[in-house]
Parts: C-alpha cells; structure tokens; sequence
C-alpha cells in the first residue's frame, strides 16, 4: 500500500507522508518502491556495510548500481595526510615480509656464529672469525642452519629398513607361501607423520648433542674440532641403528598380526564357546 506514493524508503519503510522534512535520494537504477531511500537511512546503511572502510565500493543490493559518493573537499593537510596513510597501507605488507625476512637472515647469523664457536672452541672461533672477510661470514653463517635442515631431512635410516625389509623378511617364508606382508612405508617425511617443527627442532640442537656426545667418548682427542665431529657421527649411526632396530620390529608385529573371528551367539545372548565351557565344566 506504500507503493502509491513517490517516495518510499526500504530502509525504514517511511513515506513522505511520514516526514516532510527528511531528504531523500535515488541511488541506483531501481524502480517502484525500492527507487527512492531516506539520506540518513543510506548513510546508516552504508556505514554498516563498510565497517569503518570508507573507501571501498558498496552496490544496491536490488539491481547492483555501484553508489557513487562525493566528499567535501578538505584542506590541503588533509590530502597530504590521506595520501600518506594510503601509501602506507599498501606498503606495510612489504614491510612486514622485510621484517620477518630480516629476523629470520639475523638470526641464523647469530645461530652459525654460535655454532662455530661451540664447535672449534669459544676463543679458536671468535679468532677465526675475526680474521675471516666480513662478506663471508655475512654470507656462510646463515648456511649453517640451512645446512643442518637439509642434513636433518635426509633419512637414510628408512632406506636401510626397506632394503631389510625386502629382502630379509621375504626370504623367510616358506617356498610357495601366500602370506599376506603389510605394505612397505612411502618414501618422504610423511611417512611417520615426521612434522616440520621436529625436523627443525632435531638440526639446530645437532651441533650441541655432537659436542655432548663428543665429550662423552672421546675424551682423549685434542681438538674440540675433531672431538665435536666424531660425537656427530657416532650420534648419528647409534641413532640410526637403533631408528632400524626399532622400525624392523614393528614391521615383524605388522606382518605377524591376525584378526580373529567374531563369537557367535545363541538365543540366550551368551557365545557358543562360552556355552561348551560351561558344560565342559559341568562334566567334570
């Protein structure tokens, strides 16, 4: 019934009859009773689909009319303040990417000069690196947790359990046996779910356990260099001969499984074997 009239807000649902004294506008391409809108009510409209972003484009919701919307002109200041916090806006996601690259590149400069030191010896490595060109080590010191990382994700261990695994295991069935074997793990870190925080986690405290391990069993060489070398390879070959060790066993318990079969049951809910045990008994 609002329709008989020439304005008729879709907002509010008010007519001109309604107030006077309210301004009114035809925004878009609509026709009939969506044409004509309050000021003040797609003013509050606005403001609830832009939340605050003044700049972004809103569109009639009815026939897709782009609103066009003007600003009084401001000051000079204004303009320059405006044009300044645009700018910055588009410039702060670079910032943030430069930041965090930043944090990264210095952090794995102070993880290698750290390293250095812990593996040749504190003094030995502040001489060295004293005496080394300052673009070297800008360069090779951020190498040295990469190095690690990428160390840390070669796993030769599960080469050696599938080599073990074909072969060994196979070898052990009788001639013409059709005994299921369970499947052999895919290559690649998702085999045991390895995350990313453990892989990384396990390299930067590599050079430590090899210090530690170096100290611990080989006390009688000299050099911390020497020493903190063959307590990484050590680490690695206990660690990996166990890793095999442990991986092989559970391929035996895999392979060794059964499924057993469901109960049956009587009338009485009770099991068949349940049943013959109770006569069994009985008997005696």
């Amino acid at each position: 019934k609002y329709c008989v009239f020439d304005e008729h807000c879709w907002v509010c649902f008010a007519t001109e009859r309604d107030d006077h004294t309210a301004e009114w506008v035809s925004p878009c391409r609509c026709k009939g009773c969506t044409k004509w809108i309050h000021q003040s009510c797609l003013q509050r409209w606005l403001d609830e689909k832009q939340k605050g972003n003044s700049g972004g484009a809103v569109n009639c919701p009815q026939c897709g009319t782009e609103y066009h919307i003007t600003f009084p002109k401001m000051g000079p200041l204004v303009y320059f303040l405006q044009q300044v916090d645009k700018a910055l806006s588009r410039a702060s996601p670079f910032a943030a990417v430069g930041v965090v690259v930043g944090t990264v590149y210095w952090s794995a400069v102070t993880y290698g000069a750290v390293t250095v030191m812990q593996v040749v010896g504190h003094k030995k490595g502040l001489y060295v690196m004293e005496r080394a060109d300052p673009l070297f080590l800008l360069m090779g010191l951020p190498t040295i947790p990469v190095v690690l990382v990428l160390g840390k994700m070669i796993r030769w261990e599960d080469y050696l359990v599938r080599l073990w695994q074909r072969f060994s295991y196979k070898r052990a069935l009788a001639p013409g046996s059709y005994r299921y074997l369970p499947r052999i793990p895919a290559d690649g870190p998702s085999a045991d779910h390895l995350s990313v925080s453990r892989t990384l986690c396990g390299a930067l405290i590599f050079p430590s356990i090899a210090s530690v391990v170096g100290k611990l069993l080989f006390r009688q060489v000299s050099s911390n260099l020497q020493r903190t070398i063959l307590g990484g390879i050590a680490f690695v070959l206990i660690k990996g001969v166990l890793k095999v060790y442990f991986k092989q066993q559970q391929y035996i318990m895999q392979a060794n499984r059964q499924i057993l079969n469901y109960p049956e049951t009587n009338g009485d809910g009770q099991s068949e074997g349940n049943e013959d045990d109770t006569e069994d008994s009985g008997n005696e």
